[in-house]
């Protein structure tokens, strides 16, 4: 079915794979394509609590995007490009209502960096090296780059990160908070997996609220806590509600994912 990625899903998680090893799994149009087809499934599949992302092999996640596509566009066709990618793909991630674990294994450079900035958490491989080296191109990250690195990082590192064109260790990545986790490669997706299982034991509807509403936050025009309220209240009249706090008051462990 997928020319250029994998799915696979085993317990209420889906693995997605980059499957572009001899590219370094560098994103082509058909590639976030496919990446958009794999999560419209995943969106509508009560088989998928849990989306992992990842990139085949062990030397990269996404090496960044291929180039030779764009190399000859005008300014119209580059604003197209980054406005149809943001909205297929990246934006896409960002507000996926179920959780999408990066899990970066290798290069995570420009696009491929972006891709694991759009998803809501990430663990890295201690090999990882992570950069925006498009200034190096004569161009800026355009899948919103540099809005979400400096929304985790904060200004200052995503400036010197953009303005250097240069890589970080996963270990920088850590420090900066850039990732949430750095573990051996041969147990990154087992760490992936370890949190998924923490995850999948949650309310899906209240998860799908709590991403809306942290995502509010960084939303020119929008009221982050007024989103909050308006999610906090809609939990209200949710079975889901219901069942965790009946199963709290009866001393159980509730079950929200019932047949």
């Amino acid at each position: 079915m997928f020319e250029n990625i994998t799915v696979e899903n085993k317990d209420l998680v889906t693995y997605i794979t980059i499957n572009r090893p001899s590219q370094l799994n560098a994103l082509n149009k058909k590639t976030i394509q496919e990446l958009h087809g794999a999560l419209q499934e995943c969106e509508g599949d009560s088989n998928t609590g849990v989306v992992i992302l990842t990139g085949s092999g062990e030397k990269a996640f996404v090496a960044g995007a291929d180039i030779k596509e764009f190399a000859h566009f005008t300014i119209s066709e580059g604003g197209a490009l980054a406005a149809n990618g943001q909205e297929v793909l990246f934006d896409f991630v960002e507000n996926f209502p179920k959780p999408i674990l990066a899990a970066v294994n290798g290069f995570a450079l420009g696009g491929g960096l972006e891709l694991a900035l759009s998803a809501h958490i990430r663990v890295a491989s201690l090999n990882a090296k992570m950069g925006l080296p498009e200034v190096s191109l004569g161009v800026i990250p355009g899948y919103g780059g540099t809005q979400r690195l400096a929304q985790l990082v904060g200004k200052g590192r995503a400036n010197e990160m953009i303005f250097t064109a240069g890589m970080i260790s996963a270990e920088d990545a850590l420090k900066y908070g850039l990732v949430n986790y750095v573990v051996d490669q041969e147990n990154l997706i087992s760490t992936c997996e370890g949190l998924a299982r923490k995850i999948l034991k949650n309310s899906p509807m209240a998860i799908r609220s709590a991403i809306r509403s942290v995502n509010a936050g960084y939303r020119s025009g929008v009221d982050g806590y007024e989103v909050e309220i308006e999610e906090f209240g809609k939990c209200f009249g949710t079975s889901e509600f219901k069942e965790g706090t009946t199963a709290f008051l009866e001393k159980r462990k509730a079950n929200f994912r019932k047949d």
